[in-house]
């Protein structure tokens, strides 16, 4: 229930002691500070790696070919390897029970996009219509291609969104003609990208059409992938290696030989970018604790002096009728006022100065930090707890104390 009498009293005896008060404070308000830009340095550094390893699905596979390095049945060595259909059709029959989707592609860069007065150079991949999932992308206007357009090898592409910004502003792109090359296409859909500027400059056309128009060939240069998301870590891992092994068997490659067919695996780097996550948080962690406990032990020291500085304050209560239970509750509420106050105001210091400085740390690698606010309620109640068992203990040895005994108290 709330007495009006006995906060009267806590504000009064504040005023009357700000020093101790403002120490007191300082001290909570400065553990909570710490607490707060310490988190949300950590948070901006996982926000780092979600946003680098948002540029693709975590479940891609990218194949791709080189030279081999090392002589094989009779082969030498530097030889180029070469994807073909035949690859795509091979892979689908031996692998498929574990992929959820493939696409074979073909990336030409720099290729000059021009639309009226309008030109700017983009590079361009040729793919399947599964390949939207590899990138993570999503259709912002229009359509994605699809396997009608692969069959009648139509002169169709989906452009990102910085391109159909580059070249028609504020108008809509979809429906429109724009020459790659000496080739005119149709626009039927735009994208945008989570991995940021550069994935919205690409530009996707039918694979097969690529094929008909540069070189009437059946090559392709590299394969994406996603497989099922049921394999775990190490399954993925393990089914990436058997990938490149297979490969390189079918192309009379050495199996020790790294450059002439390589496979990345997005679970290697994810178990990778998981690990250092792991260790990041531990450290964190530790150091979040230490500054905790460093509050603690702060707030504790003081509680101590507090209850001692006003033993004679103590023993005049008693003897006007104070009873133990009421001295108790009295410096306790006055603990948790001073804990609870600044835990708040250490809070609201940390989140702006982590609103202020968050946009210039990006260049640290540091992205959007910020702290839960549940993370840090959680270390001011640990502190306002430290505060009140810190208190509490000297304070019931205080209130057992004989009036004439605390008057005499120096």
């Amino acid at each position: 229930m709330f007495d009006l009498d006995r906060w009267q009293e806590i504000f009064q005896t504040l005023r009357k002691n700000k020093l101790r008060t403002v120490l007191s404070g300082f001290t909570i308000a400065f553990a909570i500070l710490l607490f707060t830009l310490l988190f949300g340095i950590g948070n901006g550094l996982q926000n780092t790696f979600k946003r680098e390893f948002a540029k693709d699905s975590m479940l891609s596979i990218y194949i791709w070919t080189g030279r081999t390095t090392i002589p094989f049945k009779g082969l030498q060595s530097g030889r180029e390897i070469q994807f073909k259909n035949d690859d795509y059709k091979f892979l689908v029959e031996k692998f498929g029970d574990r992929m959820q989707s493939i696409s074979p592609r073909i990336q030409r860069q720099g290729v000059q996009a021009i639309y009226k007065g309008e030109q700017n150079r983009y590079t361009f991949r040729a793919v399947y219509p599964n390949y939207l999932t590899l990138e993570s992308a999503e259709i912002e206007s229009g359509r994605f291609l699809n396997m009608l357009d692969l069959q009648k090898k139509s002169k169709v592409i989906v452009i990102g969104r910085l391109v159909e910004q580059d070249l028609f502003g504020q108008l809509s792109a979809v429906g429109k003609e724009i020459n790659l090359g000496e080739v005119s296409y149709k626009v039927i859909g735009t994208f945008s990208d989570p991995g940021g500027d550069n994935d919205e400059r690409f530009i996707y056309g039918p694979f097969t059409t690529v094929q008909r128009l540069y070189g009437n060939t059946d090559e392709l240069d590299e394969f994406g992938l996603t497989y099922d998301p049921k394999l775990s870590v190490d399954q993925a891992l393990a089914f990436s290696t058997e990938l490149n092994v297979a490969l390189k068997e079918k192309h009379s490659v050495d199996p020790k030989d790294q450059g002439a067919i390589r496979v990345y695996n997005y679970a290697e780097g994810n178990k990778q970018v998981s690990m250092m996550m792991l260790v990041l948080n531990l450290i964190i962690l530790f150091i979040g604790i230490g500054t905790l406990i460093a509050g603690i032990i702060g707030i504790s020291n003081i509680m101590v002096y507090i209850v001692k500085e006003r033993t004679k304050e103590l023993g005049i209560r008693k003897a006007l009728g104070a009873t133990p239970k009421s001295i108790i509750g009295m410096i306790m509420l006055e603990s948790i006022f001073i804990t609870t106050l600044a835990g708040y105001i250490g809070l609201l210091i940390g989140t702006s100065i982590l609103e202020m400085i968050g946009d210039s740390l990006e260049q640290y690698f540091i992205v959007n930090p910020s702290v839960e606010t549940y993370v840090v309620v959680g270390a001011t109640i640990v502190l306002i707890l430290a505060g009140v068992i810190a208190g509490y203990l000297p304070a019931k040895r205080a209130a057992r104390i004989k009036p004439i005994e605390a008057l005499n108290d120096e």
